[in-house]
């Protein structure tokens, strides 16, 4: 189990729009060094509800982080996974990177996928649902810890910045967005991520298909040769018909 799987991490609300400047600047070619400089002074006056003003170094450099170790400088062990993702980028419209952003954010901070997972089993039961049964729930994993909360507070806003989630009429109640289309080279990267983001060495294909971490997103079921063809990184054992494993390589 890697080290990413232990941290929190995610100490700031992480708009849309700085994870496209950051991939952009990725495609651009441009170094780490310069990328960290950009954001610096980009974000030096952006606030977390997506508005500007002036705010304290600590506050943006946080997001900073976050977008860097995300698309710029992640663990050396998703350096592979973060390549094939910006080359999916290279021909993808601005308008549908969202899948691409989930990959790379989930897999660099998998405590981002560990609050998918919870909003996506109580939308299973529920169509409206709340921060505190959220947070309730993730404590059960993470421990009863402050940090928890807080961190997971900034991830459920990020959704909300993304229009995954809607604020409902109560304070602290959230509904969900439509799903987010997706095609089948995203499937292939989002169930890459998938692997990466949790312990478990192997899953069933299927299992994977219909996990609740994905419940943003309108995924079709990809078969197994599709999957090798398109994600090298991963291996597939075949026990018996519509029973397949996966396991990252």
């Amino acid at each position: 189990m890697s080290a990413r799987h232990d941290k929190i991490g995610i100490k700031h609300v992480i708009r849309l729009e700085w994870m496209d400047k950051t991939l952009d600047m990725m495609l651009a070619g441009m170094s780490p060094k310069e990328i960290r400089k950009e954001l610096d002074v980009f974000l030096s006056d952006k606030k977390q509800s997506g508005g500007t003003g002036e705010r304290g170094k600590e506050a943006y450099r946080k997001a900073v982080t976050n977008l860097m170790l995300t698309w710029c400088t992640p663990e050396k062990e998703l350096i592979p996974f973060r390549d094939a993702v910006l080359e999916l980028a290279r021909t993808t419209p601005a308008s549908e990177r969202i899948p691409l952003h989930w990959a790379m954010i989930s897999a660099a901070y998998p405590f981002w996928f560990g609050v998918a997972k919870q909003i996506g089993r109580l939308l299973n039961l529920q169509d409206q649902i709340t921060k505190k049964q959220i947070i309730q729930r993730l404590k059960e994993q993470y421990g009863d810890r402050e940090t928890v909360s807080r961190f997971a507070r900034y991830v459920i806003r990020s959704f909300v910045a993304w229009d995954i989630l809607e604020d409902a009429s109560i304070k602290g109640n959230y509904i969900q967005k439509k799903k987010i289309p997706t095609n089948p080279k995203q499937v292939a990267i989002l169930t890459e991520s998938t692997l990466l983001s949790t312990t478990e060495s192997s899953h069933a294909l299927r299992n994977v298909m219909e996990i609740s971490s994905l419940f943003a997103f309108d995924v079709s079921p990809i078969t197994s040769d599709y999957l090798q063809r398109n994600c090298p990184r991963i291996n597939v054992n075949q026990f018996s018909p519509g029973e397949e494993m996966i396991n990252l390589v």
